[in-house]
């Protein structure tokens, strides 16, 4: 193990290195798969945005998957053995996605369909790959880091952190000066940056001497350890999986998913102002009704019997603390990951007038990230990690409504709001990791993962469904009052985990024929994208909440302070 004071030493030093390194990788494979997706990947596979948008996620929601199933038995197979895993899957990814761009080059028109099809779907599964290889990686650099500077954990996981923005600003950097393989040339030289510090972490680690668990040195049991997620960890959890699950798998299955391929074929065939219309549209909503409801008896089934498996062998609902920390990380995920997923877009235009790619604002507060936590220890000594949570909540309220002002702003004021959100955001995902590790270290590997595989997962399946809605409720709300005439023809009922509410119908959109209609609608989904940025402003708010309450419970009792399970 360390020295207890953090310091380390030499073979720990390597081991630390690598895990830094190995978080490089995975900021690397996210920022150039998302750059390709929308440069690159609609055009070449002929998707729409909505399928674009599912493979952008296939990159995401199975990190949560492999990164909780994996701190199920990391203790027994061992860190080296997820290491190699996480490796394997990264080149298995570039493999795919070299054959995928393979099937569409000197393909005749009348089979380009056909070959685009089959490299979507090779595109698509090598993107789940890489998923579960970028959880792979947290699943063992967490606990091997926490384990290692066990007495300094807030620390040493904030500066392991400092990987994923410092990965974004080198990727992103060589990703944008890369600009034209990915827009015009060989895209793949662009998948290939993935092998760089793949490569590099690999040979660091292979020989590596890994740590002991601090769980296990301690002496607790694989039972204890589930005991401290329980049954409420669980639900969560495995709600949340299950959830996703149900995206990937009922459409596959469920005959309501041909009635809705079916009845949309149906629609396209209707012009807008038909009057049977509204027929088609109907029995799309019934078809999509129908869908919603197979999937949540398949997210009810399957997480009520991971729910029942884990309650009757733990014979526990699990920590208070640990319900409380896993029901802040949800919207702390939506807050950092969610806001990074919509920024780019959304500084694209202020930053094109500007004369600039909009990427730069990414890499700058990702900058921002990696410098400041590099610097975490002192300013964890000096405000505690509760404080420090509580001042980058203010500031990421105080960051995101500068943001949604960035609407006209020039230059200078993209990047000053720009500043205050790197700022607020940037000890928020690692300080909480830290406060896992300290306050619930008999929950070993699970708690510490599995609090991050909550948190990357309800971006997926709460935050982007919840962004969206915000932005087409805010869009509408606009429309209806500066344009009643284009709202009535163009508004739509749409819904959101079953809560009813309006947006701008896109097809209906193309219809609209008057200039004032079509400025209306165009000026209400410009407004609508930085309005929402205030609106996003509740989730931090929310957070700053559950912070003051934990600085007033740890207060109670003499002060926040990390246990030690060292004597167990």
């Amino acid at each position: 193990m360390a020295n207890s004071n953090g310091t380390g030493n030499g073979g720990n030093k390597v081991v630390f290195i690598g895990c830094f390194i190995a978080l490089v990788t995975t900021s690397f494979a996210f920022i150039s798969r998302m750059y390709l997706c929308d440069v690159r990947f609609g055009t070449d596979f002929g998707i729409e945005k909505g399928t674009v948008g599912a493979l952008k996620g296939a990159g995401v929601w199975p990190f949560a998957i492999s990164i909780i199933l994996f701190s199920l038995i990391i203790d027994r197979i061992g860190y080296r053995v997820a290491m190699f895993f996480s490796f394997v899957c990264y080149a298995i990814y570039m493999g795919l996605a070299a054959l995928a761009y393979n099937e569409i080059q000197s393909v005749p028109p009348e089979q380009l369909k056909d070959a685009q099809a089959r490299g979507y779907k090779l595109l698509y599964w090598g993107s789940v790959i890489l998923g579960l290889g970028n959880g792979t990686v947290e699943a063992f650099i967490n606990p091997v880091v926490a384990t290692m500077f066990n007495k300094a954990k807030t620390k040493w996981l904030n500066i392991l952190h400092a990987g994923w923005p410092g990965g974004l600003v080198l990727g992103g950097i060589i990703t944008i000066y890369m600009s034209d393989y990915a827009t015009k040339g060989d895209w793949r030289m662009v998948i290939g940056i993935i092998a760089l510090p793949a490569v590099v972490y690999v040979l660091l680690l292979t020989f590596a001497r890994f740590p002991i668990s601090e769980r296990e040195q301690a002496g607790v049991s694989y039972r204890q350890m589930l005991a401290e997620f329980g049954a409420f960890g669980a639900l969560i959890g495995f709600g949340l999986i299950s959830m996703q699950l149900a995206e990937v798998i009922v459409p596959e299955v469920s005959p309501a998913a041909a009635d809705i391929r079916s009845a949309e074929a149906a629609l396209k065939d209707v012009a807008v102002t038909d009057p049977g219309r509204a027929a088609a549209e109907a029995k799309v909503a019934d078809a999509n009704s129908q869908l919603t409801q197979h999937k949540w008896i398949f997210t009810g089934a399957l997480t009520a019997i991971c729910v029942a498996i884990f309650a009757i062998y733990t014979m526990s609902l699990g920590r208070a603390i640990m319900a409380f920390l896993i029901i802040i990380m949800m919207p702390l995920a939506v807050t950092e990951i969610g806001t990074d997923g919509w920024i780019t877009g959304l500084m694209e235009a202020p930053m094109k007038t500007a004369g600039y790619d909009a990427g730069w604002v990414l890499v700058y507060t990702s900058a921002i990230m990696m410098v400041l936590r590099f610097f975490a220890g002192p300013i964890v000594h000096s405000l505690s990690p509760i404080g420090l949570l509580i001042v980058s909540s203010i500031l990421a309220i105080a960051g995101l409504f500068a943001l949604s002002k960035c609407g006209d702003a020039g230059l200078v004021g993209i990047f000053a709001a720009a500043t205050l959100y790197g700022l607020g955001k940037t000890f928020f995902w690692p300080t909480m990791l830290g406060i896992t590790a300290e306050q619930s270290p008999k929950g070993g590997a699970l708690t510490l993962n599995a609090i991050s595989g909550i948190g990357m997962i309800a971006v997926g399946v709460l935050g982007f469904p919840f962004i969206g809605a915000i932005q087409e409720q805010t869009a509408s709300a606009e429309l209806r009052s500066s344009n009643p005439t284009a709202a009535q023809t163009v508004l739509v009922e749409k819904k959101v985990f079953g809560q009813p509410y309006q947006a701008i119908d896109p097809e209906k959109s193309a219809g609209i024929t008057d200039e004032a209609g079509k400025g209306a609608i165009a000026a209400a989904n410009k407004s609508s994208q930085f309005d929402a940025l205030a609106k996003m402003a509740l989730f931090p708010t929310f957070m700053l909440v559950c912070y003051l309450i934990l600085f007033f419970y740890f207060k109670s009792k003499g002060g926040y302070r990390a246990k030690d399970i060292t004597h167990h």
